[in-house]
């Protein structure tokens, strides 16, 4: 789900402030955040927001809000929350490392790795090749099957939750594959850019196949090493189910059911905690040769927008180059930032999902970018 969006009205307020070592950044950037959430919560339908930012290596975490409304139940640290779509970027991230490591190219035709013959994943006679899949140019649909997408068509919809979960109830890796036959490509590949899940649910399935590992493993066992993070799921335990944030889809004042699993994931279906973000924009703003690789541009669409390892690149004259990605499910919305130029990463999440959410985190954000700046230029 792109760019959808709504409102909120929120209450408590509940601030963790990591490392703020610094008098001026530990000063100035949690009143930023504080802004943010207080404009962001004056949308009408939005229930609670958590934000958080690392700027120049301190840490900051901010929560506001009721996850369910009319009761005393803020976020805070232990909360999980639905980030998905900014789960592609690990995908990515994954896809670059094996890279690096030999394992793989970007000019490696799916088909090398798929488990029978695809010959319908082509276009004038070239494959779609893993570049395309990761820069979303392979042509290939939103998702898998065809039908998620109709019901997608009519989102904000109060039965689009029910009818989405219908849709994926038995639906598996067998059942992808199946469908995968009927895909129809119409070219040129690497140009266009067409969102595509189902793509990036293939470059999980290519990682399965390279390392011999379940994708879902994999990823655990790189983010547990490689940043020290070690509560993201795809999967949850039972045990961790009552940290799950409900969420609101659309201006349903129900809550409404989690975003069902993909056949592998990879395209929307983690779950993580503010703290374990924190990490994540760490690692992001590191010189880890993976990050470096997957934030490289791939294909230009425009002067100031470009694509990287499923990382949309931006080019503007208050952040310079900046690697965003938005992520939506039915019952919550995020946006994260990377801004090497301020070594600054921005992470903000709400528990509702309608389609202004998405410009109303955009435009609460834009305090934090500006006081980032004045601090930048003092």
């Amino acid at each position: 789900m792109n760019k959808l969006s709504a409102a909120i009205a929120g209450l408590t307020l509940v601030l963790a402030a990591c490392k703020t070592t610094g008098p001026v950044p530990a000063r100035d950037i949690p009143t930023a955040m504080d802004q943010t959430a207080t404009t962001l919560l004056r949308s009408k339908l939005l229930h609670a927001t958590s934000i958080a930012v690392v700027y120049r290596g301190e840490e900051f975490i901010l929560h506001r809000g009721e996850l369910e409304t009319g009761k005393s139940h803020p976020p805070d640290d232990s909360t999980l929350y639905e980030i998905g779509s900014v789960s592609k970027t690990f995908a990515g991230l994954l896809l670059a490392n094996a890279v690096l490591e030999g394992k793989a190219t970007l000019e490696d035709p799916i088909q090398k790795y798929l488990p029978s013959a695809y010959p319908n994943l082509q276009s004038e006679g070239e494959p779609i090749r893993l570049r395309h899949l990761v820069t979303h140019t392979s042509g290939m649909p939103g998702m898998l099957p065809l039908q998620a997408n109709e019901v997608l068509k009519d989102f904000t919809a109060h039965a689009t939750p029910a009818k989405l979960n219908a849709v994926y109830a038995d639906y598996g890796q067998p059942q992808f594959w199946q469908d995968l036959h009927g895909v129809s490509i119409k070219g040129p590949l690497g140009k266009d850019y067409a969102y595509s899940s189902a793509g990036t649910e293939l470059v999980a399935h290519t990682l399965e196949k390279i390392h011999g590992a379940p994708y879902e493993s994999l990823l655990a066992e790189f983010l547990a090493r490689e940043a020290g993070m070690h509560d993201t799921w795809l999967r949850l335990r039972a045990q961790d189910a009552h940290r799950l944030a409900p969420g609101y889809h659309s201006d349903n004042p129900v809550g409404t059911t989690p975003m069902p699993l993909l056949p592998w994931g990879a395209a929307g279906a983690l779950k993580t905690t503010m703290p374990e973000m924190v990490k994540y924009l760490r690692l992001q703003l590191s010189n880890h040769p993976a990050v470096t690789e997957s934030h490289k541009p791939l294909v230009r669409f425009a002067e100031d927008f470009s694509i990287g390892y499923f990382w949309n690149i931006g080019q503007s004259r208050q952040l310079g180059t900046h690697y965003v990605h938005h992520g939506g499910v039915p019952r919550a919305q995020c946006y994260l930032y990377i801004v090497p130029k301020y070594q600054l990463g921005v992470f903000i999440i709400t528990n509702q999902s309608g389609d202004a959410t998405a410009n109303a985190m955009e435009a609460a954000l834009a305090p934090l970018f500006d006081r980032v700046e004045s601090l930048e230029a003092r």
